[in-house]
């Protein structure tokens, strides 16, 4: 076997499934017959989950919102057979800050190069970093007082940081927020910049501004320095000037709403997206959910629906989809407010369904990580429905 088989026929893929209410981890050596655990904290909102398989050991997080303690991050490296949940919180505002954690929206380990940092993204906009692979966090001090932000406006789901995105082979990092847009910061974090010109704001009045566009998920190119990719509220773009400026490349699509910008982690240009209705509707484009995919950088679109509902009336929110980094071919994954999952092995071509029924599907994330115990409770998953 040439080394890549030799890799995957030693490893399997890990889903977390964070939903409304509980988190689920599914397993599969396939990517077509999964495993699915028990569901993990029932009664919680799992608002975002990450997999750092950066030790070796795969470390799952979970940004837990309690309605009666409050929301925190927990994590797990045991593939979710105990979790380790800080008696003070993750996540703690300082004092001179008056401000309180609402729910942890966005988890995201940095690079390789950079083990043990974990950003995580928060409402209200706040930017925090963890130096111990996500146990505790500190507030990035340049974001939250920046003179801009005290003028942030919330975004539909409320005052969120949603987005991190560090480059892995510089101190360069974006991030986006509703409703503020993308911001970069070339140092680390110390300092931001808005980085929005050419992002379209239709729902303000006047020219375009500088900040203040409801951008719902940014993504990085595998392999061309400085090039990014947008969904915005109305509008897909590129940059490919680090978020000097944007472009549209929304030509080609149903629709040019929608919450994904999913890259691929290795080929440069390649990228899906999972085009929404207008902005009112908020449903699947023409209510037939399609992932649709790019090899050039966005200047054409190819539709992928095979294995996917011909109709659907859901939305596919912003952190309810990833890829893996499988070595033969990348997966594609999504979840719905239906409570559906859906995988592909082979890059967005074909789809099959992980599970359903599950609550509303906030939070997805994958990762390829070593043959070990599966997930704790798993069962085979099993169609409710003969012919589902």
């Amino acid at each position: 076997m040439s080394a890549p088989e030799t890799a995957a026929a030693d490893t399997m893929v890990l889903l977390a499934i964070g939903t409304k209410k509980g988190l689920w981890l599914a397993a599969s050596e396939d990517r077509e017959h999964w495993t699915l655990s028990d569901p993990h904290f029932l009664i919680l909102e799992a608002s975002s989950v990450a997999i750092d398989t950066r030790n070796g050991a795969p470390r799952v997080l979970a940004g837990l919102l309690d309605w009666h303690w409050g929301p925190t991050v927990v994590t797990s490296d045991d593939l979710g057979a105990t979790w380790t949940d800080p008696e003070q919180g993750a996540i703690k505002f300082p004092p001179d800050t008056g401000a309180a954690l609402e729910r942890v929206w966005h988890l995201r380990p940095d690079a390789a190069s950079r083990p043990g940092i974990v950003w995580a993204g928060a409402e209200p906009h706040s930017l925090w970093r963890s130096e111990d692979g996500g146990e505790t966090f500190k507030l990035n001090r340049g974001l939250w007082d920046h003179p801009q932000r005290a003028s942030w406006e919330p975004g539909g789901g409320g005052p969120c940081l949603h987005t991190v995105d560090p480059d892995p082979d510089s101190e360069q990092i974006h991030i986006a927020a509703s409703a503020a847009g993308v911001y970069r910061s070339d140092d680390g974090g110390a300092t931001w910049e808005p980085a929005n010109r050419g992002i379209a704001a239709g729902f303000l009045p006047g020219e375009e501004p500088e900040y203040g566009q409801c951008v719902h998920r940014i993504a990085r190119d595998a392999e061309q320095p400085g090039r990014l990719y947008a969904q915005n509220h109305g509008g897909v773009y590129r940059s490919d000037d680090a978020g000097g400026t944007w472009v549209s490349i929304a030509d080609g699509l149903p629709g040019d709403f929608g919450f994904t910008f999913l890259t691929h982690p290795r080929i440069g240009g390649t990228g899906w997206v999972i085009p929404m209705a207008a902005d009112i509707d908020r449903i699947p484009a023409g209510a037939r959910v399609s992932v649709y995919k790019t090899e050039d950088g966005g200047d054409t679109w190819t539709e992928n629906h095979a294995g996917l509902p011909d109709k659907d009336f859901n939305t596919i929110l912003r952190d309810a989809s990833a890829v893996d980094d499988h070595p033969e071919s990348t997966g594609v994954y999504f979840g719905t407010r239906a409570g559906e999952v859906f995988a592909s092995a082979d890059e967005g071509a074909t789809f099959t369904r992980v599970a359903h029924r599950l609550p509303d599907v906030l939070s997805v994330r994958a990762a390829v990580v070593p043959k070990t115990a599966l997930p704790q409770g798993s069962a085979k998953y099993v169609p409710q429905f003969p012919e589902e």
